[in-house]
């Protein structure tokens, strides 16, 4: 891990805090954000909503509702996120380990953040990023997302590491805490929505400073 990748990823880190400062993001309660990080996987978020509101009404966005509930019900709900049958399936999958693996949800905030990042990592259908989405917004640990959105900014701003560094070298700049992981993936994400999904290099504040 370089030091100029590290600088570099400060810079990042305070350019954007500076431009967007607080930023309210997932309010849900545990269980709602853990189906929620399984259902955004390659669909937008306006459609997540509209699963999760399917979900609430038939009395299934819980992790202990799912376990039980009937899978074509739970596909029926959340048809509009796109892959439905696979995304029912790792629910299913998420709500045994929690419920059954795990004892609740209640019992996991008390599990280490690694012990509880390597079971999660274990459940199929469940990559990194959808640990650490869960780790940080669900259970409010200082896990860092690593997404699309982060791999391209920091490419950007020449930081050169490979995806499976950069976890761990956000982590190394940030304090080490959940609000600071909180604040900065939604930094990013709000920039590249602005200005990465929009293509406009030419404006990248991050991209002009590079060097």
């Amino acid at each position: 891990m370089s030091a100029s990748s590290s600088v570099k990823i400060r810079r990042i880190v305070r350019a954007l805090a500076k431009k967007y400062g607080r930023i309210p993001w997932w309010p849900g309660d545990c269980d709602e954000v853990m189906i929620g990080a399984i259902l955004t996987q390659q669909t937008r978020w306006e459609n997540v909503e509209r699963a999760l509101a399917d979900l609430r009404r038939r009395g299934l966005c819980s992790m202990s509702a799912i376990r039980l509930a009937d899978v074509r019900d739970i596909e029926e709900a959340i048809r509009c996120t796109g892959f439905y049958r696979i995304k029912a399936g790792r629910l299913k999958a998420l709500a045994a380990f929690v419920e059954e693996t795990c004892g609740g949800v209640q019992r996991m905030k008390d599990i280490p953040t690694g012990t509880l990042r390597a079971g999660l990592l274990g459940v199929h259908g469940i990559g990194e990023e959808t640990a650490d989405s869960i780790l940080c917004y669900a259970f409010s640990r200082p896990s860092f997302v690593i997404d699309a959105y982060t791999e391209r900014i920091v490419r950007c701003a020449g930081v050169p590491e490979p995806r499976n560094r950069l976890k761990q070298l956000f982590e190394s700049v940030l304090p080490e805490d959940n609000e600071a992981c909180r604040q900065t993936h939604a930094h990013i994400v709000e920039y590249a929505k602005e200005f990465c999904g929009r293509k406009r290099c030419d404006a990248c504040m991050l991209m002009n400073s590079n060097g």
